[in-house]
């Protein structure tokens, strides 16, 4: 006879795929209400660019870009940022799972507490912003002036999966920082939201001090402006060549390496709500 086998535990892929599944039947089953959350994410990213149209109405170069630049510049971070934040915009949210207890909850689990959080709430309704940006993108590239080549057709497909690393980095960065500030919700949104703005226009405008901060400590330069003027071969401001561009998966990876190290500390930190 034989031997009986013990049922196979499902594994940690499985597991992230059921509540993954899960959160995203559960946000499209109001359809009506799942719709008007994605036109209201995107409506904000259209907001957002209007901002760069007005100025450039009224302003034929600013940073050394014209409009159809700029625009292409703001079309690279947004897109970077919407996928970053789709991906892991909700570890923002650390001081709540604390004050509630849910966090306790997560930690018992054997699974990674970043992956719990990250495939946990993940809000399909900041699609539309992926979704305009992905348009403004689309309408924008046949207006800009590139000498295309496969360097920079492969430079073009990476910039918003590398800005993505950069910003949902960034995101993990600020969620570790959380257990140290627990209420310092508006001061980590500075750094997340903050990078999302100042990578919508040129470094140039900026202050020295200011254009090396978002640039080399906080890499917002690296999701639009630095691979735009590598695209258009423009030369870059002061301490920020074009160039560097083409780096800017290295600036994904480093800002991950940076985030994690940084959520590792706050994890191990983190003793409890004390309910």
């Amino acid at each position: 006879m034989a031997e009986a086998r013990a049922p196979e535990r499902p594994g940690a892929w499985q597991a992230y795929r059921v509540v993954l599944g899960s959160r995203l039947r559960a946000q499209s089953s109001y359809r009506a209400s799942f719709v008007l959350d994605v036109l209201g994410s995107g409506a904000i990213t259209l907001v957002e660019f209007s901002e760069v149209y007005v100025i450039f109405h009224n302003v034929p170069v600013l940073g050394g870009l014209d409009f159809r630049a700029a625009a292409l510049v703001y079309a690279l971070a947004a897109l970077s940022f919407s996928l970053g934040d789709l991906l892991t915009g909700d570890i923002d949210r650390i001081p709540v799972y604390v004050r509630s207890g849910n966090l306790d909850t997560l930690l018992v689990r054997p699974l990674p507490l970043l992956a719990q959080l990250v495939t946990g709430d993940v809000q399909l309704r900041r699609l539309g912003r992926v979704l305009v940006a992905l348009g403004i993108l689309a309408v924008v590239l046949p207006a800009v002036d590139v000498a295309w080549s496969p360097a920079r057709v492969g430079l073009l497909a990476m910039t918003p999966l590398a800005g993505a690393m950069v910003f949902s980095g960034l995101f993990v960065a600020v969620g570790g920082a959380q257990f140290w500030l627990v209420e310092g919700g508006e001061f980590a949104n500075a750094f997340t939201y903050g990078s999302s703005y100042a990578a919508s226009f040129s470094p140039a405008v900026l202050t020295l001090p200011l254009r090396l901060l978002f640039s080399f400590v906080l890499p917002a330069a690296f999701t639009g402006y630095l691979p735009a003027i590598a695209l258009l071969g423009l030369p870059g401001p002061p301490w920020l060549p074009a160039w560097l561009g083409w780096l800017t998966p290295v600036a994904g990876v480093l800002t991950w390496a940076a985030a994690l190290a940084l959520w590792r500390l706050g994890v191990r930190r983190y003793t409890g709500a004390g309910g």
